[in-house]
């Protein structure tokens, strides 16, 4: 399984983003060297990288309350983060950047990823219940 916030974000700078082709590059590393794969993040330009290897793509949309609830409840995630306190420092960034989501028009958005999942051939679905 590949996390995307692991080749999207700079390592050691949690607010910057690396430039979208080093971090496609990396996804598509690790695609071509994996039989079997599941890639998980909210990057389209990364999950694009993803689209030669025809994927079944999965969007997950439990809404906002739901979405914010997870982030605050979510485990340490130790291959990101060196403790559970550092990580919590980001928490704040972390909730105003979903709360944007289905409302902005970036690659980030609810709307890019509703026009990627569009105009892919292959399989997939919008879940929009857990």
């Amino acid at each position: 399984m590949l996390d995307l916030d692991t080749v999207a974000w700079v390592p050691d700078a949690p607010t910057t983003l690396r430039p979208t082709e080093q971090a496609a590059d990396g996804v598509q590393a690790f695609c071509r060297s994996h039989e079997s794969w599941i890639v998980e993040g909210c990057y389209g330009e990364l999950i694009r990288a993803t689209l030669p290897f025809a994927p079944k793509l999965i969007l997950l949309d439990p809404g906002l309350v739901q979405c914010l609830a997870n982030c605050r409840a979510r485990p340490w995630e130790p291959h990101k983060y060196a403790s559970k306190a550092e990580q919590d420092k980001n928490l704040a960034f972390l909730l105003e950047w979903v709360e944007g989501y289905y409302s902005r028009c970036d690659d980030l958005s609810l709307q890019a990823h509703k026009t990627l999942f569009a105009e892919y051939d292959g399989e997939n679905t919008h879940q929009t219940t857990l």
